[in-house]
């Protein structure tokens, strides 16, 4: 099968040749946009021949600066989805798409609206770790103060942003993408199951606009990064796929398999298994995946992005050759 068919099969519930595969990492910040981003994406293809390509997106939300006031918050636009940063991530799309002539499905990253407005009142901070201490996460402890006080410029923010990557992802299909990898993390507004499930309440009705502007995709992905309270009531969104960290933050393969009707993404520890283990560590991971999957079909792939600097590529060539390895003959 070639990768397409390959990715398919696992979205209409049939079993491939053998299991899809895929990985993904920030690239350096001279490979955001232009020619250099291409040409990372790929070579990080081709170097290690993926089954499908999540096209990273580390251009920022556009913006004029930082919102420190409630009055910043209730006075954000609803933006068109094509201007200068948006623009950079669509023309990055538009190459790897003549780039890719068909070989490959490709879905473009949107991080969610918490998280934008996370990086608008709180640009200084870091945000593309993997998953910390969540319960601690100052920009998220930010917004929540805010919305103890002015909930209305909150609410307003969140659509407002959630409106404009509605907008954003509408282009991405039109331009070139197969669908999108939408990121959302419960765990910095929800981080406990005693907290009063804030998540659901503001953020949800923004996800899902996002998804419904994306509803013409082919592949749409989500990704919950960190450990939701519970992954069913993101097992419920209208897309394809569900990525998340079943080996750090869980629930199981196993277990996510009696109720999850999306296609599953995961199956690699990306936090210690990755960086830390020996590359039959790493093989024994897809094979247990598997196993766990049952007579299941599933993608292979980390639970989130890795860090390369910290990643032997010996152990994401086990991966390769271990998801490799069970190609029917």
């Amino acid at each position: 099968m070639g990768p397409i068919e390959r990715v398919q099969c696992v979205l209409e519930g049939r079993q491939p040749d053998r299991p899809p595969i895929s990985f993904w990492h920030h690239f350096s910040p001279e490979e955001v946009y232009g020619p250099a981003a291409v040409a990372a994406h790929m070579r990080h293809l081709e170097t290690f021949d993926l089954d499908f390509l999540k096209v990273m997106n580390d251009n920022p939300y556009p913006r004029g600066g930082p919102i420190e006031s409630a009055a910043g918050l209730a006075s954000l636009p609803v933006l068109r989805g094509d201007e200068t940063e948006f623009a950079r991530q669509l023309d990055l799309l538009a190459d790897l798409r003549r780039e890719l002539r068909g070989r490959v499905l490709m879905l473009t990253t949107i991080f969610n609206a918490w998280r934008t407005l996370r990086l608008l009142m709180w640009p200084s901070k870091p945000d593309s770790s993997p998953p910390g201490k969540d319960a601690e996460d100052g920009p998220s402890q930010k917004i929540k103060e805010y919305f103890s006080r002015h909930p209305d410029a909150v609410r307003h923010a969140l659509n407002a942003i959630g409106a404009s990557l509605a907008n954003f992802a509408k282009r991405c299909l039109a331009t070139g993408a197969d669908g999108i990898f939408l990121s959302v993390r419960e765990a910095w507004v929800d981080p406990s199951d005693d907290s009063p499930r804030l998540y659901h309440q503001l953020v949800r009705p923004t996800d899902l606009r996002i998804l419904d502007a994306a509803s013409a995709g082919r592949f749409n992905m989500l990704h919950v990064c960190s450990k939701a309270t519970d992954l069913r009531l993101f097992a419920e969104y209208p897309v394809h796929t569900l990525n998340w960290a079943d080996r750090s933050a869980g629930p199981s393969i196993a277990e996510a398999s009696r109720w999850c009707r999306l296609a599953l993404c995961c199956g690699v520890d990306h936090l210690s298994t990755l960086p830390e283990g020996e590359p039959k560590a790493c093989a024994a991971e897809v094979f247990d995946a598997l196993r766990q999957a049952g007579s299941r079909p599933m993608l292979i792939a980390p639970g989130c992005t890795y860090d390369p600097e910290r990643v032997p590529r010996q152990n994401l060539e086990a991966i390769c050759h271990a998801v490799r390895s069970r190609a029917k003959r």
